[in-house]
């Protein structure tokens, strides 16, 4: 017997039989998703935004911005409602697929670097899910913490082991609710999202009396006089575009749940680019309205609000900071990396041996930090610096992938993909596609080559426009002479 996709409407649903059922490249998880199981409206794809969007790090991009890429407040604010209006192009051009075929980004990615191919750009991504599952849970961890230690002055004497043991009781959370599903998923992401969003008018409110906004504003470029603006600003845009990079890639996870494509478009349009542009301004406010709170200069929020003298104001803002944390975390970090491994060996992971493999390897990334809190190893490392400094780094991987992506689904594969062979070793899809490493390999070599050697240092430094723009364009070229070549091959054999 044999399996074959069937056209509904605008969708395709994957029937299966003994051959896929049997083959080494499939599984249930992986499998497309059935017509029935796409229930996700725009409003489930906005709620799923607002809920990854406001967490700690975006609190923090302001103050990234001001002080490591030496730009003004105002500045800064526009480079991040900029880069969130730019990833709206990758991210809707990525989700197409996902929501035409219901497969997820794994999957996709054996269309331009093969069946096999495809597991070394997907653990690309799904190992930098891992850290910053990692780094996000350190931050629930917190807030656990913080909220039983208003309730318990015992709990609170532990200091860092209490850190340590919240992070573990976070950790637990988001592993519980994953391993449930994408439905969980769907109902947390929505219900959370219009709480936080009042939370975060609530808190701006809260703040502008404290602290003058226009003088926030109006706060100066933190770089030489004599600097050129644009230098400064692209280096910052390039580096906001690279904390959601990461999604532009493994959308699919998760359009392949939408109900239509102008469902997950303007799920993502309404979702992205304003919840980004207020939660970061907020951190902003926040920040400078510090030294009128707490007598100094905070630019964690967690830290922030556990200063405030108020046990019960400081347990409701911290049950708030960890649902916030738990919407990002589970939709943003933890579905990717459980797909791509699962696309290692379908057969011998699954969904839920997946998710704990991403757990485990979120713990073993953040065990430095963990060892540091227990006392047992002395670092001067930090979180926060930790994720300021992949901003640029991560995107410059990430960028070619991206642009790999698009022009495959759109331009060489013209929207379409033959469902069963991504499932299968029949010769449609290669193994490994040559042309998705050579247009992924030689952006990566240029960005080694200006970083090893100091010259044409603007490649790294718009690292994800550079390696997106360059990736998609080579992709294109060799794979429309691989194209013309396996024509030419098929005449010469047919005569």
């Amino acid at each position: 017997m044999s399996s074959k996709s069937v056209k509904v409407d605008d969708f395709y649903e994957l029937q299966v039989d003994s051959d896929l059922e049997n083959s080494d490249f499939y599984n249930a998880d992986l499998a497309p998703t059935k017509i029935k199981e796409r229930t996700w409206s725009k409003v489930n794809i906005a709620a799923l935004w607002v809920g990854m969007a406001i967490c700690v790090p975006t609190y923090t991009l302001g103050g990234v911005l001001t002080a490591y890429f030496g730009l003004s407040v105002t500045e800064a604010l526009l480079a991040i409602l900029l880069a969130n209006i730019v990833l709206l192009l990758p991210l809707t051009l990525n989700a197409f697929a996902g929501t035409k075929y219901g497969i997820p980004f794994p999957v996709l990615l054996r269309s331009s670097f093969g069946i096999v191919g495809s597991n070394i750009p997907c653990l690309i991504r799904g190992l930098v899910a891992c850290g910053w599952f990692g780094i996000q849970t350190m931050f629930g961890g917190l807030a656990i913490h913080l909220l039983l230690s208003s309730f318990s002055d015992s709990w609170a004497s532990l200091g860092s082991v209490g850190e340590v043991i919240g992070f573990f009781i976070f950790w637990a959370l988001n592993i519980f609710i994953v391993i449930k599903g994408s439905e969980s998923i769907k109902w947390l992401e929505t219900l959370s999202a219009p709480l936080l969003l009042v939370v975060g008018l609530g808190l701006m409110f809260w703040a502008s009396d404290k602290v003058s906004i226009t003088e926030v504003l109006a706060i100066p470029a933190n770089r030489p006089a004599d600097a050129g603006f644009w230098g400064y600003f692209f280096a910052g845009l390039t580096a906001m575009v690279g904390f959601w990079a990461t999604l532009s890639l493994n959308i699919p996870d998760f359009s392949r749940y939408a109900k239509s494509q102008k469902d997950q478009i303007i799920g993502q349009i309404i979702g992205l680019p304003i919840t980004m542009f207020f939660f970061a301004a907020l951190g902003v406010v926040l920040t400078a309205a510090s030294v009128n709170l707490v007598g100094e200069t905070v630019s964690d929020p967690i830290t922030l609000i556990g200063k405030i003298d108020s046990p019960f104001w400081v347990a409701i803002a911290m049950v708030l900071i960890i649902i916030a944390t738990l919407s990002t975390n589970t939709a943003a970090n933890v579905v990717s990396p459980t797909n791509d491994f699962q696309n290692i060996a379908p057969k011998y992971i699954n969904h839920t041996r997946g998710v704990l493999m991403t757990g485990v390897v979120g713990i073993l990334l953040m065990g430095w930090e963990l060892m540091k809190k227990m006392g047992w190893i002395v670092s001067d490392v930090s979180v926060e610096s930790m994720y300021s400094n992949w901003l640029l780094g991560y995107s410059s991987l990430l960028g070619p992938i991206a642009g790999i992506m698009m022009v495959d689904y759109f331009l060489i594969k013209r929207q379409q993909l033959d469902l069963v062979s991504l499932y299968s070793k029949d010769n449609q899809y290669p193994l490994f596609n040559s042309a998705g490493f050579i247009a992924f390999c030689l952006p990566v070599a240029v960005t080694v080559i200006s970083l090893s050697f100091d010259v044409i240092t603007w490649f790294y430094s718009y690292g994800w426009f550079t390696g997106a723009i360059s990736g998609a364009v080579i992709y294109y070229f060799v794979a429309e002479q691989q194209q013309s070549q396996t024509i030419s091959d098929g005449a010469t054999s047919a005569q």
